[in-house]
């Protein structure tokens, strides 16, 4: 479980194919140090175990069906990936509730530049099947986009537009962000399981 508030980027020093289109990413950030194989850290939104632990880095696997609903399977060497292990049960709650379970991919289509803050703007495929199953967004509501829990405003049934303060823009990898870029969503998993409450009655 993760709270959606991003602790650093790590960089990607290594992309290493696997049988079965697997891929192995070793990263580096500083907390190398404090982590334990079989540990939890989310990438990008993605929650992933660490399988190995070398130096001043660390190695994840992302398995096919993870390439197949998130961005991770675009990353190349030097890229920066933001990075939260998973939540202290004694902690705060200063984001949302977040399971590190990316639902899908979205495109940047528009990037407003406001008084030193910015709007980014992100559309998506729509399937009907998965809007009543909770894949969609409300206004004010949350969302992660890449791992950041983000508020939701101009909220569409296939867009939505977040606002980005400097400080997330420079310590999070919304810095490398473009128009055209994909980045990965977790919608809110109260809405899941209020869309599915609906759905069975």
């Amino acid at each position: 479980m993760f709270s959606g508030i991003v602790e650093e980027t790590a960089t990607v020093v290594a992309v290493t194919p696997r049988q079965g289109g697997n891929i192995d990413l070793t990263m580096k950030c500083s907390f190398v140090p404090e982590l334990k194989i079989d540990q939890s850290v989310a990438h990008n939104g993605v929650c992933l175990t660490v399988v190995s632990i070398y130096g001043d880095t660390y190695t994840v696997t992302a398995i096919q069906e993870t390439l197949d609903r998130s961005n991770l399977g675009l990353l190349k060497t030097g890229d920066r990936v933001n990075v939260e292990r998973s939540m202290m049960m004694n902690g705060r709650l200063d984001g949302h509730i977040v399971q590190g379970h990316v639902d899908c991919t979205a495109e940047c289509t528009d990037i407003e530049d406001v008084d030193g803050s910015r709007y980014f703007k992100f559309m998506y495929s729509v399937d009907h099947k998965l809007i009543s199953k909770g894949y969609f967004t409300v206004e004010k509501g949350s969302v992660t986009v890449n791992g950041v829990s983000l508020t939701v405003c101009d909220s569409k049934p296939d867009s939505f537009r977040v606002a980005i303060i400097p400080y997330t823009f420079e310590h999070t990898n919304f810095g490398d962000i473009k128009v055209g870029s994909r980045v990965n969503l977790e919608f809110d998993i109260i809405g899941k399981y209020i869309s599915r409450l609906q759905e069975l009655r």
